[in-house]
């Protein structure tokens, strides 16, 4: 079980036959390995989008810390049921945002979840993802991808780089893909 200090990674699946579905994208003070800590296996695999330090938690140990430390066993718990809040969003989108609607949706979302945890500083938020990280993340094709990105860009709310996506205007992003935003009051960090 470990905890992101800093650096950007996301979870993902493949298919037999090696199409990958991104699930969500991980950034400081989220959790790594809970589902098989707690299930025994993990269902996916982890991979790094950037240089990442990570906390590491026995996780033997996590029903001792449970029961002798509440608070941190809320703090999981929260984050858990954060986890679950995002996939339902996630799930929204995949079923009936439009793709326009989903990338900004997706980037509107990484976006405002680094500017929570402070990876952008006092700058635009800089995201370290490829287009085909968007592809596999929203179920599109690498050419859909390309044209919905252009359109995102032409509408001035991201900038696209070489390495990764810088964005423009957040709010721009949230109104496109109807969405109201994190609404996070309270954000442990373990």
């Amino acid at each position: 079980l470990y905890t992101v200090l800093s650096g950007w990674a996301f979870r993902y699946k493949l298919l037999r036959d090696g199409r990958r579905q991104i699930l969500n994208y991980l950034m400081p003070g989220d959790l790594i390995g809970l589902q098989g800590s707690v299930m025994g296996e993990m269902q996916h695999s982890v991979e790094a989008l950037s240089p990442m330090l990570l906390c590491v938690f026995e996780r033997e140990y996590l029903h001792e810390l449970y029961r002798n430390h509440p608070g941190l066993a809320y703090d999981i718990t929260w984050i858990a049921s954060r986890e679950e809040r995002m996939l339902d969003e996630n799930l929204l989108s995949l079923g009936r945002r439009s793709a326009i609607e989903r990338a900004a949706y997706l980037i509107a979302f990484i976006g405002s979840r680094a500017k929570v945890v402070g990876l952008n500083g006092s700058q635009s938020v800089q995201i370290p993802i490829t287009q085909q990280h968007i592809a596999d993340t929203l179920g599109l094709s690498l050419v859909h991808t390309n044209k919905t990105i252009r359109k995102l860009m032409d509408r001035k709310l991201i900038v696209w780089r070489d390495g990764g996506c810088a964005v423009s205007d957040n709010e721009g992003l949230k109104r496109l893909a109807g969405w109201e935003g994190l609404g996070e009051a309270r954000r442990p960090l373990i």
